[in-house]
């Protein structure tokens, strides 16, 4: 049988960011390819797979793959990422997208012209018919990330410690907290919301604090309905995550709000982060509303 080979499909909107993550992959050890036809992958994939056995360029293949591909080729993608599969080809899509108005802002600012921009089209027509384009490989991705609110340094760190750390067979589960004021993260699979509780920032002392803190932390589990209501998640997903391992999913991204995602959002996360990980490997967490906070996966 052939070697195993990792091949990661880096696929996503004009602007979310595609590009910097096929560089972070590259600096990593895979053998990238941007804007390749769909239609040549499988070459691509012998190509590489006939390198060197003692390269690890030979075991890690990442391949752009966006909107100026041929309908048909994105549409039968996925029946071709199966087939693959069955070739002992790890096979994975990552999915980025950003909201439309990062996006017509990152091309305002780079003054870039959108690839499915022609002659007298509207950027914002170019960008409603890109997601139209790209609905299937959406529809098929491992894993989905939102970069509307992400830096290209927290992006790096989401392509490293979600995808290359991930082993394969495994699931990579991510606890995120966010501020409901900013909006709901696109990527989350789950998205609890834990604005009934009592809010630390209505106590004045604690206002300025944020979830990392210990008084705020004491604060909010000395409140039953904290405790009740972390309770409750926890069974959720220990009840859920077995399910999506079984359904051999590479990624679970769970989503903790409150109204800013400075204080019961970010308590939550790290108790719940601290509790799967007695059971589960990897679990990372991020905190999104927090100036500054990258993935941590200790």
């Amino acid at each position: 049988m052939s070697k195993e080979l990792r091949l990661i499909i880096v696929s996503g909107l004009s602007g979310s960011g595609k590009t910097v993550a096929l560089h972070v992959l590259e600096d990593l050890g895979y053998y990238c390819i941007d804007n390749l036809p769909a239609a040549l992958l499988k070459a691509a994939v012998d190509e590489v797979r006939s390198g060197s056995e003692e390269s690890e360029t030979a075991r890690m293949l990442a391949v752009g793959v966006d909107a100026r591909t041929r309908t048909e080729d994105l549409e039968s993608l996925p029946e071709l990422l199966v087939e693959l599969g069955e070739q002992n080809v790890q096979t994975e899509i990552v999915f980025l997208h950003a909201s439309d108005e990062i996006l017509l802002h990152r091309f305002s600012e780079s003054r870039r012209r959108h690839p499915l921009a022609v002659r007298g089209t509207e950027l914002h027509a170019a960008i409603d018919r890109e997601r139209e384009v790209l609905k299937e490989i959406h529809n098929a991705a491992d894993l989905i990330i939102d970069t509307s609110n992400t830096s290209i340094y927290e992006l790096a760190d989401v392509i490293r410690g979600r995808v290359d750390r991930r082993e394969s067979d495994t699931l990579s589960v991510l606890i995120q907290s966010f501020g409901f004021k900013y909006g709901i993260p696109a990527d989350a699979d789950f998205v609890f919301d834990l604005r009934s509780l009592p809010n630390p920032y209505w106590t004045v002392e604690l206002r300025g604090l944020t979830g990392l803190d210990k008084e705020v932390s004491d604060f909010l589990n000395d409140q039953d309905n904290f405790i009740a209501m972390y309770e409750d998640i926890l069974k959720f997903l220990d009840r859920w995550i077995p399910q999506y391992k079984e359904a051999h999913r590479g990624y679970l991204t769970v989503a903790i709000g409150c109204t800013g995602g400075q204080h019961r959002s970010v308590c939550m996360t790290e108790k719940l982060a601290l509790a799967l990980r007695d059971r589960h490997d990897p679990v990372l967490k991020r905190h999104n509303s927090l100036s500054g906070h990258r993935i941590d996966p200790k």
